[in-house]
């Protein structure tokens, strides 16, 4: 592309994964098939908790919610990643970086928010059972619904304004395979440390405070089931915080070493690896983390396909 001035350079060109020419069609399986069983994975569960009216609980509306957002989150970023893997030209307008990193923000913020929530739901179910129905009413998960959704909101529109202060025109390549945020900020003429101190200050709070909420709900929750002094209350104990506090440490892991470390020594492939556990791996384990593990899911879902068969 010729560099003419910073108004000017306003298409990037994504290098994508780095791979042999051969790995090119098992990756492209691979990640096409991740993608499909995320979709119809969270899909899924979106639908068993629509027509099963006993699911309209706090604790699976909220579920309901983390897969409309994995959906979302894999959605933003996914397709666009299978059709570069067989396109030369592997740029993407400016605009089209900006609605990415955009749609990204939110999908990620409103995770964060709605990881807490359920880890708090766990808390009051299992720490305060005969109050759990007076405490997590409908109305105050659907208060924590929208302020999850509007807190992603109000953070990715915070983010996105601050991009408009930049400009580009040293390079066009960015060293990712989906427009991110962080890679723009490495290839702007204009100095961007407003934009990453902002990053580290908003970015950081959301993830500290969240995972603050997360850490404590669940010791709490495992203290409790502990006391209990029984195999059974230790088996469920781990099978309660267990595989939550796993998804949850790859999520947030990967979103501090990304989003968060200011100075950073990490190369562009470090950074990919990173990504693709957020944005496809974790949207693609969660149904399962979540859902398949679950009685009442599994037996809503057994009776809808009785239903329809």
């Amino acid at each position: 592309m010729e560099r003419k001035n910073a108004t000017e350079l306003t298409e990037f060109a994504l290098t994508g994964l780095t791979y042999q020419p051969e790995w090119q069609i098992p990756l492209f399986v691979l990640f096409l098939f991740i993608y499909i069983f995320t979709v119809m994975g969270n899909l899924g569960l979106i639908a068993v908790i629509w027509n099963d009216l006993h699911l309209h609980t706090p604790m699976y509306l909220f579920l309901g919610s983390l897969a409309c957002v994995d959906t979302w989150l894999s959605s933003t970023v996914v397709p666009r990643m299978l059709v570069n893997m067989f396109t030369k030209n592997k740029r993407i307008s400016l605009s089209e970086c900006i609605v990415q990193i955009f749609s990204f923000g939110i999908s990620a913020t409103t995770e964060c928010f709605l990881l807490a929530a359920m880890s708090y739901d766990r808390y009051v179910a299992i720490c305060n059972p005969l109050l759990y129905p007076a405490i997590m009413t409908n109305r105050l998960c659907m208060k924590m619904l929208i302020s999850s959704f509007t807190s992603g909101l109000l953070h990715a529109l915070l983010h996105t304004c601050f991009l408009f202060r930049l400009t580009f025109c040293n390079s066009n390549i960015m060293h990712q395979f989906y427009c991110d945020i962080m890679p723009l900020f490495k290839i702007s003429c204009t100095d961007p440390s407003i934009n990453v101190l902002m990053m580290f200050i908003f970015s950081g709070s959301v993830q500290v405070f969240t995972i603050l909420i997360i850490l404590v709900s669940y010791t709490l929750v495992l203290f409790t089931i502990l006391r209990k002094k029984s195999a059974q209350g230790i088996r469920k104990a781990f099978s309660t915080c267990g595989a939550h506090l796993l998804s949850v440490s790859l999520f947030y892991g990967t979103l501090l070493f990304t989003y968060v470390r200011p100075g950073s020594t990490r190369t562009a492939d470090q950074d990919m690896m990173d990504s693709i556990f957020y944005t496809v791996i974790i949207p693609f384990l969660n149904p399962i983390i979540y859902s398949l593990r679950n009685k009442k899911v599994i037996d809503s879902l057994t009776k809808m396909l009785k239903r329809n068969i």
